[in-house]
């Protein structure tokens, strides 16, 4: 006879709910407890409980280690992306200036075609001239 599969949802039962949390809890930090042995690697561990405790645990190097080590490369994460947000704003800046120039060649080319400002005959050729 098998286990029967456990619907993931709040347990409403405050005494069950508070036994899954420990046994749960016990099993992760146990998993990454063997991860570390396995596969020779740093493993942290927080849980934050309902009631605001904090329950930590770590392998491999100390938590302090691990923390240090995380902020360094979300630092160095942060400092990748805003590169890559500068060089897709430089970007996006030379096609809206594209964009612009675009705008004001075809503008003031429908202006010279206006009556007001025609000097004889506005053909295309007569304004590729006055370019």
């Amino acid at each position: 006879m098998g286990r029967r599969k456990v619907q993931i949802k709040r347990i409403e039962n405050k005494s069950s709910r508070q036994v899954t949390f420990c046994k749960r809890r016990n099993g992760l930090i146990e998993k990454a407890r063997q991860l570390s042995v396995l596969c020779e690697s740093s493993v942290a561990v927080l849980v934050v409980s309902a009631i605001g405790k904090l329950y930590n645990s770590s392998s491999g190097d100390n938590m302090s280690k691990i923390i240090d080590r995380y902020k360094i490369q979300q630092a160095d994460d942060l400092q990748t992306l805003e590169k890559l947000l500068m060089e897709e704003n430089l970007v996006l800046a030379s096609k809206v200036t594209e964009i612009w120039k675009q705008t004001f060649l075809v503008t003031r080319d429908e202006t010279l075609m206006l009556p007001e400002y025609s000097f004889g005959d506005n053909t295309p050729e007569t304004l590729s001239l006055l370019k």
